[in-house]
């Protein structure tokens, strides 16, 4: 594979143990892992806790050696590579040890001068709107602004991939908002982007490729769409008068496709639901001479797929 080819981020059956405290045993967070984060893409890495997730990303970043398989970044091995790797990467991480008496410019500024060609600090405090922060000192910021000055230091580097670990984690709406354009435009320059994030609507919102892991392996991966329409893909509801023929429609309906009625008038159809199932059911009102009230066709979404696969929520 070439240089220009090798993905943004490739593991291999990766497997990371923590060693054990006194009588316990060690723990395999990461039990023969494999994905890949597109170059160029926004990939989103959800899981459980304690899915090891985490982890894996720390793995990546350096943080932590594997015990088996292979980590390759921007074509490099994060431990062995780490000198030159780090000037590429950038890392957003919830502890990001920001001296908690240094304010947000001061922290910025410094961080810069470690870059032979660093964003602009007052571009980037404006564009992430740090500016008005005056001179409270790190600690004292609110942790929605926390959030944004360590989302700045991951980005003063002009990095070539980023690390963002729950990056609107504490935001109000707005500022999400703000947070997943510059995400995108971080993408549209070029940046590889992988992220950990808790919110569903963030990943559908934001990713071209998802990875999904549970019990430290990947169950699924693929973009939002190929995920969301991979066997049950959604329903068509209505109401109408109760005790219509519900068998005949399902006569009509393909194999695979289910019709019924619950609570009586409550009609719902479900499967691989497209065009030619919707002309099906709206063909059986009409030859029922009735007129379906709120017809609405509904897709299942990246949480369902999420629920299905690991039967647990996003805490």
């Amino acid at each position: 594979m070439s240089a220009a080819a090798e993905p943004a981020v490739e593991l291999a059956d990766l497997v990371v143990t923590y060693p054990g405290r006194g009588r316990r045993a060690p723990v395999q967070a990461v039990r023969g892992l494999s994905l890949t984060a597109p170059l160029g893409a926004v990939t989103a890495v959800l899981g459980p806790n304690g899915a090891g997730k985490t982890t894996a990303v720390e793995t990546c970043e350096g943080y932590r050696r594997a015990a088996s398989g292979t980590v390759r970044v921007l074509g490099l091995d994060p431990r062995r590579d780490g000198r030159r790797l780090r000037p590429r990467v950038g890392v957003m991480l919830q502890d990001a040890g920001v001296p908690g008496g240094a304010t947000s410019a001061e922290v910025l500024r410094y961080s810069a001068r470690l870059f032979a060609h660093p964003a602009d600090p007052g571009a980037l405090e404006v564009r992430l709107g740090l500016v008005g922060l005056g001179r409270r000192p790190f600690r004292r910021l609110s942790g929605g602004e926390q959030q944004r000055v360590k989302l700045a230091l991951a980005l003063v580097g002009r990095p070539e991939l980023v690390f963002l670990d729950e990056p609107t984690a504490g935001l109000d709406p707005q500022a999400r908002r703000d947070t997943w354009g510059l995400v995108r435009d971080l993408r549209t320059e070029g940046v590889s982007v992988v992220l950990t994030t808790h919110f569903m609507d963030e990943a559908e919102q934001l990713a071209d490729h998802v990875v999904i892991v549970d019990q430290g392996a990947c169950v699924a991966a693929g973009t939002p769409a190929e995920l969301t329409t991979r066997g049950s893909e959604g329903s068509i509801t209505f109401r109408a008068p109760a005790g219509l023929p519900v068998d005949a429609l399902r006569r009509a309906l393909p194999a695979g496709t289910a019709a019924t009625e619950h609570p009586p008038g409550s009609y719902r159809v479900h499967g691989a639901v497209d065009a030619a199932v919707l002309a099906t059911v709206t063909a059986w009102c009409a030859a029922q001479e009735v007129m379906p009230a709120g017809l609405a066709v509904a897709r299942r979404t990246l949480e369902d797929v999420f629920l299905e696969l690991t039967g647990r929520g996003l805490q």
